[in-house]
């Protein structure tokens, strides 16, 4: 089942998402919206204020010339809270006496019961106060009020300019100061009480962006950003006249006066609106930051080019200056998997996915087949796998409705409220760092993809009436056929959806060691396999609900619990996969050491078949060759067919380049089996990456030595694996090689030369071997 040739969908815009979906407006609502009359009433408290000022500074005989009131801040831009201070400047020439004008200018605003923030400073005193972050983000919105325009105005524009020049070196310290305060406050659209204007994502966030583009480095304003933060003025007025004081946090027995305030249907509307509110300027002041930084990092040589370079990093996608963009000439329309490629490609690379170029691949690409093809589900597998780089692509695809294209149960969770206070995020945040926690667990499981998207799945169930755990199991059996993946592959998402809170459930409330436990987990785990999943995905979703959710002490009981549920079960369950025969070329057959090399193009790269007399290295050569022209590989499958002519090597190898030359690729091998091709030496492990992982896996076949790996991907990886293995003697008789995001998960079948199983010692000997050719 698949859409119509051509078609297309109709999406907002990039910024008309989740912010702006309140309940529809009824007859009787006040025709203007409670955001105008807000609006209003702001525009009202600062007209007032400025008409205070001006008669204070007409009755103190303030100077006409060389002398200014001021105001800075939130009064500069004319958006005065019901409570806000009015924050004023008297500013003069450094040549102009005040005597006591400031004395008699404060008293009428001190008698009119306002709150006054002031200070009287000279115009090179303000330059010198200016050093001070703080006070030059208030200068930026400097306004006049009374005394001389001109030195108003001649402040202002000296303050612009000072920041313009000195951007390079102040950003930094701006972006140091907003991690600390973030730090301290927490996240709007995830406190549990929140702040509207300190928090990450509040009205400071979105006013060091309008700093940010007061830089002229970033453009950093979108209509999307001024929607969202006049809409937080709107919030934060009404949160003001229910304290009844100058309070930005909302506690949580405000949320339903505050709906009802701001006409939404009750509490949890009122929580969902203020946090996607946080949410947008959060997502849209991370994404500015990177661009700042890209910009502060960009060389000399780049500053003169008009255009950004593109390179080609995937069929019709690019990269541009850090940002995942289509490539020239893509037509979006004529790959329906495009939009989930160009995520996976930005998540891995831990880049930012255009956000104009993905709200155009929604727009434009046609529905996903059902079920889904390979590449869309491998994509997806990667962009779940890709560790930090995941959350800033996901939110993206969340802000132009990315998501419902793939996953419109999405719909369901996005922005609830967890019911548990132990939760640190709202129920779809939690999934994401569910999925970033899982990536970094793979390692750990035979079957990483089905890890993955259960972690996605895992609370699909919430916001339905019925248990979460109980109602997600058929949706996630739903969704996972739709994806293309076996019924038996749908069986155990769902299953471990239904059965996710089962053993943190019993490892804590029952006793580990008691048998009965483990029968009753062993009820609904039914293999090694399963056990593996299970245990993976209740550390994830732990450690991705709050630190106090997975300690040492839950840890151990848990373990103690799979460590006897695994004894339980016996045997490990085998992974050997069935390899087709292809036919063997003649040329092969005909002459010694003849390499074939086929060269198959599909829609996301391109399929290398290579198939020559079987021996001791071959597989190791074809690596190296790959290797030599830096070829990527992202999966590969090898195994060796025999008849009566003799014993071939097979192996095919995915790649992302369609358009390789096979006579090049067999040159290279030869050259490697010669020993005259120089290879490039893998990249050293890196301080932050997690040490190898190389297992011995002794009942996963009886004719072979079956090691596990799993390792961070770097170029060069297989081909130093096989190495390894080929100096010890040993043959691999399968192979399969496949990277999932950063991570590399490789499973080798490896006899000695005869077909023979190495003996233990063999075995520890192999493993050790490659552990220290994975650690150098």
């Amino acid at each position: 089942m698949t859409a119509r040739s051509g078609s297309a969908r109709s999406t907002p815009s990039y910024g008309s998402g989740p912010a702006s979906r309140t309940r529809p407006r009824s007859d009787d609502d006040d025709p203007l919206g409670p955001a105008v009359v807000t609006a209003a009433q702001r525009q009202t408290r600062a007209t007032s204020a400025d008409e205070l000022c001006r008669e204070a500074y007409a009755a103190s005989c303030g100077p006409v010339t060389g002398v200014a009131l001021v105001a800075v801040g939130g009064y500069g831009r004319g958006e005065l809270a019901p409570h806000s201070d009015l924050d004023v400047v008297l500013v003069h020439d450094d040549d102009v006496p005040l005597g006591d004008l400031g004395h008699t200018l404060w008293y009428p605003l001190w008698d009119s019961g306002r709150r006054l923030d002031h200070s009287v400073r000279s115009m090179s005193e303000m330059v010198e106060a200016a050093a001070d972050l703080r006070v030059a983000l208030g200068l930026l919105d400097a306004r006049h009020l009374a005394g001389d325009p001109g030195l108003s105005l001649r402040l202002r524009t000296t303050m612009l300019a000072d920041w313009r020049r000195q951007a390079r070196t102040r950003l930094p310290d701006l972006k140091a100061l907003t991690r600390k305060r973030h730090e301290v406050t927490g996240e709007l659209a995830h406190a549990s009480v929140p702040d509207v204007k300190e928090a990450e994502g509040g009205l400071r966030d979105a006013g060091v962006l309008r700093a940010i583009e007061a830089s002229w480095l970033v453009d950093a304003s979108t209509p999307a950003l001024e929607a969202a933060r006049v809409m937080l003025l709107d919030v934060r007025d009404e949160v003001q006249e229910l304290a009844g004081r100058p309070s930005d946090r909302i506690a949580p027995e405000m949320w339903g006066p505050l709906a009802e305030r701001l006409d939404l249907a009750d509490a949890e509307a009122a929580q969902r609106h203020v946090r996607s509110l946080g949410r947008r300027i959060g997502h849209l002041s991370r994404l500015a930051w990177r661009r700042t930084d890209a910009v502060m990092d960009r060389t000399t040589g780049e500053k003169g080019r008009r255009t950004p370079a593109l390179e080609r990093i995937a069929p019709g996608i690019a990269l541009s200056r850090g940002e995942v963009v289509l490539d020239a000439g893509t037509k979006p329309a004529d790959d329906p998997t495009l939009l989930l490629r160009a995520a996976a490609e930005a998540a891995s690379r831990d880049a930012v996915l255009a956000p104009s170029t993905a709200a155009r691949l929604v727009r434009e690409c046609t529905e996903l087949p059902v079920p889904w093809p390979a590449p869309a589900r491998d994509a997806l597998v990667r962009l779940l796998a890709s560790g930090p780089g995941l959350l800033p692509v996901w939110e993206t695809l969340d802000e132009i409705g990315g998501i419902d294209t793939f996953l419109p149960e999405w719909e369901q969770i996005r922005l609830l409220p967890h019911a548990s206070t132990i939760h640190r995020f709202t129920v779809d945040r939690h999934v994401v760092e569910t999925c970033a926690e899982a990536g970094s667990l793979i390692r750990g499981v035979r079957r990483p993809d089905l890890l993955l998207v259960a972690a996605l799945l895992h609370d699909i169930g919430k916001g339905s009436l019925h248990d979460h755990s109980v109602a997600g199991e058929p949706l996630a059996r739903k969704v996972v056929t739709r994806m293309g993946f076996t019924d038996l592959d749908a069986e155990v998402v769902a299953s471990l959806v239904r059965w996710h809170l089962l053993l943190a459930t019993l490892a804590t409330t029952r006793d580990p060691d008691d048998p009965a436990t483990t029968a009753e987990l062993l009820t609904h785990v039914p293999d090694g396999a399963s056990l593996e999943l299970l245990r993976a995905l209740t550390e994830a979703d732990a450690r991705a609900t709050s630190s106090a959710a997975w300690t040492s002490w839950r840890e151990s009981l848990i373990d103690r619990l799979v460590t006897r549920a695994g004894a339980a079960l016996g045997a490990e369950v085998s992974h050997v996969v069935a390899l087709e025969t292809v036919p063997v070329p003649d040329v092969v057959r005909r002459e010694s050491g003849a390499v074939s090399v086929e060269i198959t193009p599909h829609e996301v790269g391109a399929t290398v078949t290579v198939i020559a007399a079987d021996r001791v290295g071959l597989l190791a050569d074809v690596a190296g060759g790959l290797a030599a022209l830096r070829v990527p590989v992202k999966a590969a499958r090898a195994w060796a067919q025999v008849d009566s002519e003799g014993e071939w090597g097979v192996s095919a190898w995915e790649v992302p380049d369609a358009y390789l030359d096979p006579a090049v690729v067999r040159d290279r091998i030869r050259r490697v089996a010669e020993g005259t091709q120089r290879l490039p030496s893998p990249p050293a492990r890196g301080v932050d990456e997690l040490p190898p992982i190389v297992e011995v896996r002794p009942a996963a076949s009886r004719q072979s030595l079956v090691l596990e790996i799993r390792t961070s991907d770097r170029p060069g990886v297989v081909h130093l694996v096989l190495t390894t293995l080929a100096d010890l003697g040993l043959t691999v008789a399968s192979a399969h090689v496949s990277t999932l995001g950063p991570q590399a998960v490789d499973v080798f079948y490896v006899q000695e030369v005869g077909g023979v199983r190495p003996t233990e010692e063999r075995a520890a000997t192999a493993a050790h071997a490659v552990r220290g050719a994975l650690e150098g």
